[in-house]
């Protein structure tokens, strides 16, 4: 039977695992945390480990390749990584080809996410959806008319960087306000510990879980103390979801899409995050605009997933015109 490798090179984590054509459980899964001072070739020394555990002695028929960054999925070629140093133009595709000698497909995390929940997750039985990712950073990836809608130059899906406060915080791309400069985890933690070392008197539950070493900050802790009660916390995580619902709802009117699809660690922030975002999303949308909330269905292993889908796509065609250049 033909054998998929999929492969997710994310911000902190590398994961490969290989499918079965057709099948929706791992036949091996390996997974492993990036090291803080990981550069690429740090990277790909890890996941050649991980693919040389999961493969044994097996080759596969394709391989699908989940990126954190900027891709140019034409040629498979990684543009740059926001975190993880030395990927600037790296021909990721071509290297795995000459590798292991398959096709190969690569795309960003958000294109190849969507893929996975439109395939096999939340988004089955959808002609349109947007697939959100909100955790380190906030990006999207587009499915229309049952296909990847990547734009011209393969830029669309960025509602990271929809403006939403022009007087807000500067944003890692330059901007003040932008939906990632509020929504995404480490902003989060950023903006409470603003909060906390201008006001000593509150987020007391906060500083209690990081011993008031605010430095420990993290969205995943900022979500744990608003949880429980901490009214600095609860109001950070208040902003986080206002401002991805505006996005969200100036999206829904601009392409009107059926569904919007939410993963990500922040979605892990409790119910009211989920109720503010929902709320924020509807009062933004025009009231004829239509349009479904749902959180991910695959979780963590939505790029892995997307990989699959990614390399079955493209699966016959790819092995035909790989055969004919070899």
């Amino acid at each position: 039977m033909s054998l998929i490798l999929a492969l997710d090179f994310g911000g902190t984590k590398l994961a490969a695992a290989t499918v079965n054509i057709g099948a929706r459980e791992w036949l091996s899964y390996e997974r492993r945390l990036s090291p803080a001072n990981a550069d690429a070739n740090t990277d790909l020394a890890i996941m050649r480990s991980l693919i040389h555990s999961v493969l044994q002695d097996t080759k596969p028929t394709a391989i699908g390749v989940s990126f954190g960054g900027p891709v140019d999925a034409t040629t498979g070629t990684v543009l740059l990584s926001h975190h993880v140093a030395g990927w600037e133009n790296i021909p990721l595709k071509q290297l795995l080809e000459a590798e292991f000698g398959v096709p190969a497909d690569v795309d960003n995390d958000a294109n190849v996410a969507a893929l996975g929940e439109h395939h096999f997750g939340a988004g089955q039985g959808y002609d349109s959806l947007f697939y959100i990712t909100i955790s380190t950073g906030v990006g999207g990836g587009w499915i229309l008319n049952h296909q990847p809608w990547r734009g011209f130059g393969g830029m669309a899906g960025e509602i990271g960087h929809i403006v939403v406060d022009p007087n807000g915080p500067v944003c890692l791309c330059g901007k003040r306000g932008c939906v990632e400069r509020l929504a995404s985890g480490p902003y989060m933690a950023q903006n409470a510990r603003e909060l906390l070392a201008s006001d000593r008197t509150s987020g007391k539950i906060l500083r209690n879980l990081v011993n008031d070493n605010l430095e420990l900050l993290t969205g995943q802790l900022v979500s744990q103390a608003a949880a429980a009660g901490d009214d600095l916390a609860q109001e950070v995580v208040h902003k986080s979801a206002w401002a991805l619902g505006v996005g969200i709802g100036n999206v829904a009117n601009l392409v009107n899409p059926q569904l919007f699809i939410l993963g990500g660690s922040v979605t892990k922030a409790g119910s009211r995050w989920w109720e503010v975002v929902r709320q924020l999303a509807r009062n933004t949308a025009l009231p004829e605009v239509e349009f479904e909330i749902l959180p991910a269905a695959l979780g963590d292993d939505a790029p892995l997933w997307g990989a699959v889908a990614l390399a079955q796509s493209t699966n016959s065609m790819n092995i035909e015109k790989f055969s004919s250049q070899q």
